[in-house]
């Protein structure tokens, strides 16, 4: 048998689209021959997994880990939201967030991990479950977010299991001092931030491209009124200020009360803990956003489905 070289395995993991070990396994069970070992795949169903990584993954799951002071989210897209609720897909949805601890919010670096118990990296992993599922699935990004003193939390939408939901949520208190009521208050704030969508937690931490394009918008919009230029500053001052009431968090209204803004919840849970609370930063994670879905009729689907 002929040595099994690094460009020989990458060779057939181009062809086929299998993972490495995979393609390492395959060309040792065929003595090195890459349509010998491309056969093999294809017996064991895995370099079919080429194939469906072209499809749209729209559905999924979102999945949070949180440990200590430390937090991890994750999002796992499926073509089909039957998948989603599949175990196997669930449990690596979970697998991976827990990894994505270490991977401080780096893709690539979480790709790479040894996924644990399957002699696999994550993204050797996903290929496998994509030949033992039957359809696209991908790791589509991850976010990390920690704190040297205070609290993190997290909120899961729809939830779909333990830390599996549909909109994911991460927020990071950062205090002075541990407090009984902080976790409690940062589970509060993730449930507001899903609920609100804002954009930033300040209006120094905006993008500026973002509020120079409001403004811009702000501005033709107030020229159409064919008012005075004095008159027209003091409408998009007023608007602007509405502008960071929704765009900025600790400018929106409290969810929770409905009356109340973020820095007002803030400036009262600093006075029971007795030092400054302040937001070090969230991450919010919905399923599917910004991915193109494929607008298929059900007929269409029917039509797929019957012929195979």
């Amino acid at each position: 048998m002929g040595e099994i070289t690094a460009s020989l395995v990458k060779e057939l993991r181009d062809k086929t689209g299998a993972g490495m070990m995979d393609c390492k396994k395959a060309l040792t069970e065929s003595g090195g021959d890459i349509e010998s070992a491309t056969d093999w795949l294809r017996t064991q169903g895995l370099a079919a997994a080429a194939k469906k990584s072209g499809r749209v993954a729209s559905e999924g799951l979102v999945a949070v880990c949180v440990k200590g002071n430390s937090g991890a989210i994750v999002e796992v897209n499926s073509e089909t939201d039957f998948v989603a609720r599949n175990p196997e897909f669930q449990a690596f949805a979970t697998g991976v967030s827990e990894l994505a601890l270490e991977a401080n919010g780096d893709l690539e670096a979480l790709k790479a991990m040894a996924y644990p118990g399957s002699g696999r990296t994550v993204d050797e992993e996903q290929t496998n479950l994509v030949a033992t599922i039957g359809e696209n699935i991908n790791l589509r990004r991850t976010g990390f977010l920690e704190v040297g003193q205070g609290a993190l939390g997290f909120y899961m939408h729809n939830a779909q299991g333990p830390r599996l939901g549909k909109i994911g949520v991460l927020v990071a208190l950062e205090a002075a001092k541990e407090g009984a009521e902080l976790p409690a208050l940062a589970k509060q704030l993730a449930m507001h931030v899903a609920a609100a969508v804002p954009q930033a937690v300040t209006r120094e931490e905006l993008d500026p491209a973002i509020l120079e394009r409001e403004k811009n918008i702000l501005i033709e919009q107030a020229r159409e009124s064919g008012k005075p230029e004095n008159i027209l500053e003091k409408m998009v001052e007023g608007r602007i200020r509405k502008f960071y009431e929704e765009a900025c968090l600790v400018d929106q209204t409290y969810v929770i009360d409905g009356e109340s803004k973020i820095s007002k919840v803030l400036d009262e849970a600093s006075k029971e803990v007795g030092v400054p609370v302040s937001i070090n930063g969230f991450i919010r994670f919905a399923l599917g956003e910004g991915v193109e879905k494929k607008d298929e009729d059900f007929a269409s689907e029917v039509a797929k489905a019957v012929g195979g």
